[in-house]
């Protein structure tokens, strides 16, 4: 028999994770885990705790209670070994405008401590797609190029987890599709991945469970199998329900038709 000790941590390790600003709280004792190689999705609305809890998890804001474990790595007590084994992508690309994709390659591979030669970003840049593009400013390229460039640097250094602030917001359903391809990828090559996602037909196409939070709490967690299955006999998700109870159909039905801001 193995002994349990011995196992490996798992990837992230969300324990009752609590964040405040002021007297509003944003997350109120969330916890969850990732496993090795999976990806996991978090579903919420506007406002629900996605965003404090990456932000958490990153190290940007720190929690007033609980704590995140990066591969058995506590991220406040020891912020730099963690964000060592971290790679993130946000929603909207923060890179230099007038520097070249060639030149924010070598800028932050150097930021990471990655040499990197001519040869690897040439090979690199045509398996992501954009060796046509090496000479063109980051602000000249498409949004789905933008965003493809982003995951590339998130991943530069090899990090064993990757968080995913809706990475596919605003790209048309090819460049979608082009991303989606590049998670499970990410995913193939032995890495974790932590995806906040407006779209349930994401969430189905690429996470193998998903969590719905609101009001900094979660609801449930599952695969989108098991969450419709468990909750498809719910009134308030029979109520929303189109004929076959769908994912998003449960996720309105936990956290209500209200459009938020």
């Amino acid at each position: 028999m193995s002994d349990a000790s011995q196992l490996p941590p798992p990837v992230l390790a969300v324990d009752n994770l609590r964040v405040a600003y002021g007297a509003r709280v944003a997350v109120g004792g969330v916890s969850f885990r990732i496993d090795r190689g999976e990806i996991f999705g978090l579903l919420g609305p506007n406002g629900a705790g996605k965003t404090s809890t990456l932000s958490a998890i990153e190290g940007l804001v720190k929690p007033k209670s609980g704590r995140s474990l990066i591969d058995g790595i506590d991220t406040v007590q020891h912020p730099l070994e963690a964000k060592a084994r971290l790679g993130v992508q946000l929603q909207s690309s923060s890179f230099q405008a007038e520097l070249s994709i060639e030149q924010i390659a070598k800028l932050y591979a150097g930021l990471y401590g990655v040499h990197l030669s001519r040869e690897q970003i040439d090979a690199s840049m045509r398996t992501i797609g954009l060796d046509a593009e090496l000479g063109k400013r980051f602000k000249q390229l498409s949004g789905g190029q933008q965003q493809r460039m982003a995951l590339y640097i998130a991943t530069i250094h090899e990090p064993l987890l990757l968080l995913l602030d809706e990475p596919t917001a605003g790209l048309d359903p090819q460049s979608r599709r082009a991303l989606w391809q590049r998670i499970e990828q990410a995913r193939g090559a032995g890495r974790s991945i932590l995806l906040t996602t407006h779209s349930m037909e994401e969430a189905q196409a690429v996470c193998d469970r998903v969590a719905i939070i609101d009001h900094g709490a979660l609801l449930t967690t599952g695969t989108p199998a098991e969450l419709i299955e468990k909750h498809k006999d719910d009134p308030r998700v029979l109520e929303v329900a189109h004929g076959p109870v769908t994912l998003e159909d449960v996720f309105i039905g936990l956290t209500g038709s209200e459009i938020r801001d």
